[in-house]
């Protein structure tokens, strides 16, 4: 059974850092995914994506992070680093891991919280 469990999150006053983690396990390992990414819902928002990285190791990011978020990828674990933190970046954030024919999988989500 696959999962995914974050770590990280919190409150930051703007300006700050910080890094999320997202563990998975179940998976071969997360080079095989067809892409592995995090995701947020601000409050009274759609789900947007924040980053993701491709099985072939693209990275592509949401507009408002690029410069300031970068996406990394382990054998089982996936890291969201967040530097420059905004207020408009607090949100629930959630990691996600696309198997292709296998699925598609939801971390439980981790709250950012950034103060100005």
């Amino acid at each position: 059974q696959v999962q995914l469990m974050l770590s990280g999150g919190g409150l930051v006053q703007a300006g700050g850092s910080l890094r999320l983690s997202c563990v998975a396990s179940g998976i071969i390992n997360l080079f095989s995914c067809e892409s592995v990414g995090w995701y947020r819902q601000a409050p009274g928002k759609e789900r947007e994506l924040v980053a993701a990285k491709t099985r072939g190791g693209t990275s592509n990011y949401a507009d408002s992070v690029k410069g300031r978020f970068t996406i990394s990828r382990g054998l089982n674990t996936v890291y969201l680093q967040m530097n420059s933190l905004k207020s408009e970046d607090t949100a629930i954030y959630y990691c996600n891991a696309d198997l292709g024919a296998r699925g598609t999988y939801w971390g439980q989500g981790t709250q950012v919280t950034v103060s100005s």
